[in-house]
């Protein structure tokens, strides 16, 4: 009984802001406290260049569902690209990686095709799912996409699994599994999180902590406090960084990827993140704070932070990060117009990619 008094609902806006407040504050790794002398030029313009792709896709998503082009249901990534972006540019396409409902942006970081995708989405043949999947369904092996998942913490055995693998080939490939905070609290992450550590498994488990599992705030729904310091129940790394800063995320991305190709282990990241729209499309959002410490974390647009960063470093110049963004606008688009191009699938393909061959 005392536990539930512990977690009873906030009486105020205030109690919440106090609450969220207590989470950001708790030990989150920005740039100004990680390494950033590895951070080349070459490798600014391809992150930025995925955080321009998957925010100009999800904007067209929102727009082509909101059209009702679009079946099915919609989870937008906007607002967490520098995760994303950030983890993969260190993956190769021999990398696996293991998605989430929340998927297009992993998917698209990790190199998907973007037509395919798109026309994937669209519900259309020549997706890469051949128009059977949607959205939450995104998978492309030949990159390494095991798949976008519907269920929550479905991607845990997924990327649990395959890290066997790669252990037993020794062939020195990592695998990276993304997941959001509400599937922290799923009895499979303790099971694989169990399992990759006491077999040294290469594999990184990335959580998305944008603090709402759907409508429930994470601190109300977890007895800890960060997702992070679970990793201690598990004798390995546990380390909370800014989701919203990419160049943060890529060095600590990079430290725990390196430590698995190096037989080390299992690594637990989490991303400090938010949401830019809500937990699916048509979400009223009404749970979201609507001035405070909240509100202002959520107006952190990661790109803006990108780009002051690269341009304060000398990484690249304010013509050469528009001329980035106008190029993927065009880029989406053609993958808008592929979709729409593309078929339907016929009746007869629901008897086809049933089994295997």
């Amino acid at each position: 009984m005392a536990k539930e008094e512990n977690k009873a609902m906030p009486e105020s806006m205030k109690d919440v802001e106090a609450s969220f407040k207590e989470l950001v504050d708790l030990d989150v790794k920005t740039s100004t406290e990680t390494r950033v002398e590895d951070l080349t030029k070459d490798a600014s313009t391809s992150m930025y260049k995925n955080m321009e792709n998957i925010r100009n896709f999800e904007e067209n998503a929102k727009r082509y569902f909101a059209a009702g082009e679009i079946p099915g249901f919609v989870h937008l990534y906007a607002g967490e690209e520098a995760i994303a972006a950030g983890v993969c540019a260190h993956l190769s396409d021999d990398d696996f990686i293991t998605s989430t409902h929340r998927g297009h942006g992993h998917c698209v970081a990790k190199g998907g095709d973007l037509n395919g995708m798109m026309a994937e989405i669209f519900g259309r043949s020549d997706g890469l799912g051949k128009g059977k999947g949607g959205s939450m369904h995104i998978a492309d092996i030949d990159k390494g996409i095991l798949g976008a998942n519907g269920m929550v913490g479905g991607g845990f055995g997924l990327a649990t699994g395959a890290a066997m693998r790669n252990k037993y080939k020794k062939n020195g490939k990592v695998v990276v599994c993304f997941f959001g905070d509400g599937a922290a609290n799923e009895g499979v992450f303790h099971e694989c999180l169990n399992m990759a550590a006491i077999w040294d498994l290469p594999i990184i488990f990335v959580n998305e902590n944008n603090f709402y599992a759907e409508a429930t705030p994470q601190w109300y729904a977890s007895a800890s406090n960060t997702i992070a310091e679970r990793a201690a129940a598990y004798s390995m790394p546990g380390v909370r960084v800014n989701g919203k800063d990419i160049v943060a995320v890529h060095d600590i991305a990079g430290k725990a990827i390196e430590r698995a190709r190096n037989g080390e282990g299992p690594t637990l990241i989490e991303c400090v993140t938010y949401r830019m729209y809500g937990h699916f499309e048509g979400d009223e959002q009404s749970y979201k704070a609507q001035s405070g410490e909240e509100k202002e974390w959520a107006e952190v647009d990661p790109l803006d932070v990108f780009r002051e960063y690269t341009i304060e470093n000398g990484l690249m110049t304010e013509e050469e990060l528009d001329e980035i963004r106008e190029q993927s606008k065009k880029d989406i688009e053609a993958a808008v117009s592929y979709a729409k191009e593309s078929p339907e699938p016929s009746p007869e393909s629901l008897y086809k990619d049933v089994f295997a061959d």
